[in-house]
């Protein structure tokens, strides 16, 4: 049995994806379920299509270009928690490089479908994701992420008979693990033959002069640089540093609760990170040092403390629909409002982080529990990071300094 539908479009509100075609032609929308906005003239109970569907807030689903709905490519999307994919990123991840497969069929491949998709496709496809001389051009770690998400929905297809063969092919490769080489079956379009560098470690001497020159503003002397103009450098800095003293990835260091920050005095600064907020959806446990505690309620106590004063001032909390009002929260758990049962934050992943809000005492929002909050007193999400640190490095370069920083790095400078 096969699938003839086409879906090319993939959402995440507000936000776009930077992969074009040169075609002029607008096929892709980004949208997540979100069942507060299902209000309105309808001659049925839209929420009760979401529940009868499956479909939870704030997952992403796909659209094809005349706006159908391709009930099973998005079945597979709801079902990727139970094929190995939990977490809040990771579905994301999945869902978005599907969505550009698709988009780049619907509109270079003679508007095929997904289900329609064979070999010679996937390999156009990597030509143009991977062409050394264009800007949108990607590594060779997100070209093997996009063979992973179209590797599992070929087994996902297969499972449910949706596809009546492989529409790509495979080969037997050796693979070098902790028990030496092993042969395993791998996508035929997976390797890539890049001649890139090796990862760089960058060494915690360097990656001061990086963190003072490109977040806090420095000169390379140590001097303030009167020319300097960016903001909320010192907030940006902790962030590093609590990637470098921690040993958390971006995803990880960005997810944090306020609540979930130990004391500064009377523990071991341990740290409890949830499968669902983890890469590969392992929990684990991190330890700061008192420095980077004392750095973190410094900044809940002053900047942050701010930050939230001023929305409040300016009313951006007012008028809210889209948050979970918490009522108690302690180190590891929290109740919502109008239920006296605790909800572990190992069951809370990323995107309802961000919509976790104190509440006054007629129920109204007052305050993010997310610890980074931006300018506008909201919570700030991975892309906000990667741009302050691309930024730094643009920053440094203009120096001559030739150290560059990534999210990623830190863990090796941490490891260091």
């Amino acid at each position: 049995m096969k699938r003839t539908s086409t879906s090319t479009a993939i959402g995440l509100q507000g936000a776009d994806i930077s992969f074009r075609q040169s075609t002029p032609e607008a096929v892709v929308f980004l949208h997540r379920t979100a069942q507060a906005r299902t209000a309105g003239p309808w001659p049925f109970d839209a929420s009760a299509v979401l529940e009868r569907s499956g479909a939870c807030d704030g997952k992403c689903f796909i659209l094809g270009p005349d706006g159908s709905y391709d009930v099973q490519l998005n079945r597979f999307g709801r079902e990727l928690d139970s094929w190995g994919v939990r977490s809040d990123n990771g579905h994301e991840g999945y869902m978005r490089d599907i969505m550009l497969y698709c988009r780049f069929l619907h509109e270079s491949r003679g508007g095929k479908s997904i289900w329609e998709t064979d070999s010679a496709d996937l390999r156009a496809y990597k030509v143009v994701r991977m062409r050394m001389d264009d800007e949108n051009s990607i590594s060779a770690a997100t070209w093997r992420r996009s063979i992973a998400a179209l590797d599992k929905w070929v087994e996902w297809s297969l499972y449910e008979e949706l596809l009546d063969r492989e529409p790509f092919r495979y080969i037997d490769n050796t693979v070098m693990t902790p028990q030496g080489p092993k042969r395993v079956r791998v996508n035929a379009e997976y390797d890539v033959h890049d001649d890139q560098e090796p990862l760089r470690i960058v060494q915690f001497v360097d990656y001061l002069l990086w963190r003072n020159v490109g977040l806090l503003g420095e000169l390379p002397d140590g001097r303030p640089d009167p020319k300097w103009r960016g903001r909320h450098g010192a907030r940006n800095a902790l962030f590093a540093d609590s990637l470098v003293y921690t040993g958390m990835r971006l995803g990880e260091g960005a997810s944090l609760l306020t609540t979930e920050l130990p004391p500064v005095e009377g523990g071991r600064g341990e740290i409890y990170l949830a499968a669902q907020v983890t890469k590969r959806h392992k929990a684990r446990r991190v330890f700061a040092n008192r420095r980077t505690l004392r750095a973190w309620h410094h900044y809940l106590s002053i900047e942050r403390s701010a930050v939230v004063e001023q929305a409040r001032a300016r009313e951006r909390y007012v008028g809210l629909e889209e948050f979970v009002p918490v009522g108690r929260a302690g180190r590891h758990a929290l109740t919502v409002v109008g239920s006296s049962r605790a909800w572990s934050y190992s069951k809370i992943g990323v995107g309802v982080r961000q919509n976790l809000f104190r509440v006054d005492a007629v129920g109204l929002p007052r305050e993010p529990l997310a610890l980074w909050l931006g300018e506008d007193g909201y919570p700030l999400k991975s892309s906000t990071w990667q741009s302050a640190f691309r930024r730094a490095n643009e920053r440094c370069a203009s120096f001559g300094i030739d150290v560059e920083v990534s999210p990623h790095t830190l863990r090796h400078v941490f490891s260091a």
